[in-house]
């Protein structure tokens, strides 16, 4: 059962409550949230799908912390991040959640332990080796740690801001269109990878999408249209992401 706003415990990992965010002023305005209130389960891979322009990354920005809102709140855990100031909202972001992103944001001058392990480093914490290991192995990069982004493919360069979001052990990880710039192989690589972390790992993943294939990976799909929830898939396979979407107009 997915979590409601009037139904929040421990298995809560992420709320928005009647959240609203406009852009720009008078004729001009644009609302690209409308009311949004929506759960997201502990311990769950849930994808965000919409038409352009329905406010599905707007959403994921606002969950994460990297956007504003002028109404509602959100929550992570049992904190609300809406009332934080800056210093404190940057202190949660750094250790309480993760991001991968389209664009892989790896340092060209680092290697990529170097680049998994940067949080960390500027939080002046020391990574569990036991954990790094675990996800380094997952991810079959052990044999390309001392390499350079260059040196690698793409479909490596997103398995390593993989690792990098989870090495400090986030409440939630926040995922981009994380298969945007990848070819389908490599693109499914990064998707089992994520379903793995749910599964075995115990993560949360919040993932925006364009893509019925990618979101079929997901325990869950929610749909938006014009800022406003349009609807609640389970179970999702990529005949009924696509069904969905189709009824929305996409």
């Amino acid at each position: 059962m997915s979590a409601t706003v009037s139904d929040v415990d421990t298995r809560t990992a992420v709320v928005a409550r009647e959240l609203v965010k406009v852009y720009g002023k008078g004729d001009t305005a644009v609302r690209a949230l409308d009311g949004v209130s929506v759960g997201f389960n502990a311990g769950e891979f849930t994808a965000i799908m919409g038409p352009s322009g329905s406010g599905k990354s707007t959403l994921m920005h606002c969950l994460a912390g990297l956007d504003t809102v002028d109404s509602g709140i959100v929550q992570i855990g049992q904190t609300e991040i809406t009332q934080l100031g800056d210093k404190e909202l940057t202190r949660l972001r750094r250790d309480r959640v993760g991001f991968i992103f389209q664009s892989f944001n790896l340092l060209p001058t680092l290697s990529a332990e170097g680049n998994i392990l940067l949080g960390l480093e500027l939080a002046g914490r020391k990574p569990d080796k036991e954990w790094f290991d675990r996800i380094v192995s997952v991810l079959g990069l052990k044999d390309r740690l001392k390499h350079k982004p260059s040196e690698l493919s793409g479909g490596q360069q997103q398995r390593v801001a993989c690792a990098r979001a989870l090495v400090a052990s986030p409440d939630v990880v926040f995922a981009d269109e994380p298969t945007g710039n990848l070819d389908s192989r490599s693109g499914a690589e990064v998707l089992d990878f994520l379903r793995m972390s749910v599964k075995e790992l115990g993560q949360t993943v919040i993932m925006v999408t364009h893509d019925p294939l990618a979101a079929a990976y997901a325990d869950r799909v929610v749909l938006l249209a014009d800022g406003r929830l349009a609807g609640d898939l389970a179970d999702p396979t990529a005949e009924s992401v696509l069904a969905a979407l189709t009824h929305l107009g996409v």
